[in-house]
């Protein structure tokens, strides 16, 4: 007998992600007394929430709780769509200009021959001018882990033909069957 699963699958659109905290609009905010500001920053008072509904209502704006911790709570009357919008496009710009640092990962062997040594420091330096950082690694097979110090030799000769523009995060140590360092591009001032 077969058993048959169904599955589902939820495909969503790109959604701007704006702050998770969604505070009180309107009808919900319950407190007796408000300290009602204008979108301005002029200061109406302190009413009730009955009160600062009505004069939201009369200016065709929202009510929103800003200050919920605050004796009174502090509400403001703004558009809240409007003020939604410009938030999300805000975190959408913020969210442009952060870089992702990789680590990218380059693999030597004990017995490298000089061609393909100097074309792993080329690739090397090409990652670090991109601004990533760079895990290199040795990984030792069979005899080769009673010779881990031709291992670090060769790191350290691959660290000095990248030049002095990098910083070693990480010293080349043995960790099991591979020998691993972490190297990353100095920080322009």
């Amino acid at each position: 007998m077969r058993a048959y699963y169904a599955c589902t699958f939820n495909f969503y659109k790109e959604v701007l992600f704006i702050s998770k905290d969604i505070p009180q609009l309107n009808g919900e905010i319950k407190d007796k007394e408000l300290r009602v500001i204008t979108a301005e920053g002029e200061q109406l008072g302190i009413m009730s929430a009955k009160e600062a509904l009505n004069e939201a209502e009369k200016r065709g704006k929202d009510l929103v709780k800003i200050a919920p911790q605050a004796k009174p709570p502090v509400v403001k009357i703004m558009d809240y769509s409007k003020f939604r919008y410009e938030q999300a496009k805000r975190e959408k710009e913020n969210r442009k200009k952060q870089k992702t640092v990789e680590t990218k990962e380059i693999r030597l062997s004990l017995n490298i021959d000089v061609g393909d040594f100097n074309t792993k420091v080329n690739q090397a330096k090409k990652f670090l001018s991109k601004g990533d950082k760079l895990k290199i690694s040795i990984r030792l097979r069979g005899r080769e882990m009673a010779h881990s110090d031709i291992g670090v030799a060769n790191m350290e000769r691959f660290v000095e033909s990248l030049g002095e523009d990098i910083n070693v995060d990480k010293a080349p140590k043995l960790e099991g069957r591979q020998i691993l360092m972490f190297v990353s591009p100095k920080q322009s001032k």
